[in-house]
Parts: structure tokens; C-alpha cells; sequence
């Protein structure tokens, strides 16, 4: 998936093969299977070209971070406790981040719906 994401585009099972290869030997039958396993899975999807198939994530890798983390916040029986040890695990860059991405989600919707004042918006 590392490969697929970081084009961020369809690619071709010679593409990957040839991108693993400048860092270990890899047979194109290993790199052919596991792009079928991960479409049989469902995490790529496929369109044929000519014999070949282009490869495409069915998903950005950001939100497939997010399921993780989701998924391992859910099998927490203390949320808040598990929250508190994850953010003592952060960098000071990760939690800059956090910050960032909690004021983003906190914007009110007519912030970003209509910039306008609320006077704007009523017509006074």
C-alpha cells in the first residue's frame, strides 16, 4: 500500500516492482499477488489496461490511520485514560498537529459554509 499511496495515482504491478527494486530483490509473481490479495481485500481497486492492470487505493492513507486509531481507541475500556497515555506518547510536532486539526474541526459551520457575520446572514 506504501508503494500505491505514495504515487497517489494508478500504477501498474511493473511500476511497484520496479520501485521495490531499487531497495531488495522482489519477484514480479510477489508484487502481482499482493496487489490482487489487497484488491481482493478491497483497499485497491482495478482497470485493465491492455494484459496489465493500474492499481489505484480505494482510500487516502490519512484515513486509513484514522481506522486504525479509531479501531484501537474503540478496544480501550477507559477512552479518556487511553487518550491521555496517546498524547503523552506525541511529539511536540504530532501535538501541534492535534491542536491544528481539533481547531479545524471545531470551526463553526457557518465559519466555513458562509464567512459572512451573523448580522450578514440575517439581513440586519
Amino acid at each position: 500500500m506504501t508503494r500505491v499511496w505514495k504515487w497517489n495515482r494508478p500504477v501498474t504491478v511493473r511500476e511497484v516492482l520496479e520501485d521495490l527494486q531499487k531497495e531488495r530483490s522482489i519477484a514480479y509473481t510477489t508484487v502481482m499477488t499482493v496487489l490482487d490479495n489487497l484488491h481482493q481485500k478491497g483497499w485497491v481497486r482495478r482497470e485493465a489496461e491492455g494484459r496489465a492492470y493500474r492499481y489505484e487505493a480505494v482510500s487516502t492513507r490519512a484515513a486509513y490511520a484514522a481506522a486504525l486509531m479509531k479501531e484501537a481507541w474503540s478496544q480501550s475500556d477507559n477512552a479518556a485514560a487511553a487518550l491521555v497515555a496517546f498524547f503523552g506518547m506525541m511529539s511536540e510536532e504530532q501535538r501541534q498537529a492535534l491542536t491544528d486539526a481539533v481547531r479545524i474541526v471545531q470551526l463553526p459551520e457557518t465559519t466555513v459554509e458562509n464567512p459572512g457575520s451573523a448580522e450578514d446572514r440575517s439581513g440586519r
